[in-house]
Order: C-alpha cells, then sequence, then structure tokens
C-alpha cells in the first residue's frame, strides 16, 4: 500500500482516496492532526472532509474520534442490488450514446489489463477505472453521480476479489464480454453482461467473507 499523490487534491479527495485505496481499512481510527501532516495540509479542511464523510456514512464517530466504517451482511447484500441495477443501466446506456473512440478505450483497459494478472491491488485499481469509464460512457450525468455514491461506499470493503485465485481471469473475461456487447450497440445484452459480472463478484465477496 503506497502513499496516496497529494498534487492538486483537496482534503476530502485525499482521505476517500486512502481509503479506497487501504491504507485505512474499517475500523481504523482517523486523527486530524497526523492527516493534516500525511497530506500537507492544514486541519480546518482535514475537520471538514471528516465531517462530510461522516455524512456520507463512509466514517461513523466513536466518542471523539471518526472510524472508517464496516458493512456488515446485509448493508453487503444491499449494495450489491442497487450497483447491479445502476450498473446494468449505465452499460445499457453505453450501448446506445457510447461513442466509438469510447468503446476502444473500454477495449484497450481490458487488453491492459491482461498485463495485471496476480497482482490484485494493481487491478482493483484497474477495475475502478474501467467501471468509471463505462460510467461516463453511459453519457446520463445522474446516474454517474448515483454511481459515484455507490463506489465510494465499496470502499469499505476491505479487501478485494481479485485476490481469489481465478477471479481475476475470469472478471476480465467478464469485461470484455461487456465490451462487446455495447460493442455491437445491444443494451440488452450489455445489461446481462453487467449484471452476471456484479453477481459474480457478489458471490466471490460471500465466499471470502466465509473463509474469514
Amino acid at each position: 500500500m503506497g502513499d496516496v499523490p497529494t498534487q492538486n487534491k483537496d482534503a476530502y479527495t485525499l482521505v476517500l482516496a486512502a481509503i479506497d485505496e487501504g491504507v485505512y481499512l474499517p475500523g481504523d481510527r482517523l486523527v486530524e492532526s497526523e492527516l493534516a501532516e500525511r497530506f500537507g495540509v492544514s486541519r480546518t479542511p482535514v475537520r471538514e472532509a471528516l465531517q462530510r464523510l461522516e455524512t456520507q456514512s463512509v466514517l461513523v464517530r466513536d466518542g471523539r474520534s471518526m472510524v472508517v466504517s464496516s458493512l456488515d451482511h446485509d448493508q453487503l447484500g444491499e449494495l450489491y442490488v442497487v450497483r447491479a441495477e445502476l450498473e446494468a443501466l449505465a452499460a445499457r446506456l453505453a450501448a446506445q450514446h457510447a461513442a466509438p473512440e469510447e468503446v476502444r478505450v473500454l477495449r484497450a483497459m481490458v487488453t491492459q489489463d491482461m498485463t495485471l494478472l496476480g497482482q490484485p491491488q494493481s487491478l482493483s485499481r484497474a477495475n475502478r477505472r474501467f467501471h468509471k469509464q463505462l460510467h461516463l460512457a453511459s453519457h446520463n450525468r445522474y446516474l454517474i453521480q448515483q454511481l459515484k455514491m455507490v463506489h465510494r461506499t465499496m470502499a469499505l470493503m476491505a479487501t478485494t476479489t481479485f485476490a481469489v485465485e481465478g477471479r481475476d481471469v475470469v472478471a476480465l473475461d467478464e469485461h470484455s464480454k461487456i465490451v462487446e456487447a455495447i460493442e455491437n450497440g445491444d443494451g440488452d445484452a450489455a445489461a446481462a453482461a453487467l449484471k452476471d459480472h456484479i453477481s459474480m463478484a457478489y458471490q466471490t465477496r460471500l465466499m471470502t467473507n466465509a473463509d474469514s
């Protein structure tokens, strides 16, 4: 786990990125002074960032401290249900509205990500990048906004399913099928492929949690 780059980013973005990158895990306490020193900013914007993340349920208050939230079994299921529906809609809209250049970028990402097999943390970052690009290809600003909220909550998962043996190859094959459907302009197939992808990710997550 490396340090989060701090150039040209506000305190909110920096703290959220640190959680997303696994620098801070569910249950970890966040201390204003330590965060200010880490990111080279004053304590006031850090305090405001922590308060904002608390309102978004990324952090919870424990006495006078802020702690990174954890997702229980029911919350996890609820999150994946919403994610599957929203992501499927994004894929459907991308099949209708994505520019040829956007589709080529998605295809290139799948190809590039094949070089990261066996590197779960790098693949996890690449996966977020792929899904973000797919969201943008939907060309629906309101949907993109909702998906940002969902993926913000996804950061509360302490581990990546790409660490499960064989999941990386399967996931990238699923990505490829999603892109193929978008390339073909087949919204139904794109939505179905995306739902299958999220379903397999959820199943893998449940198995990982059961083994822990």
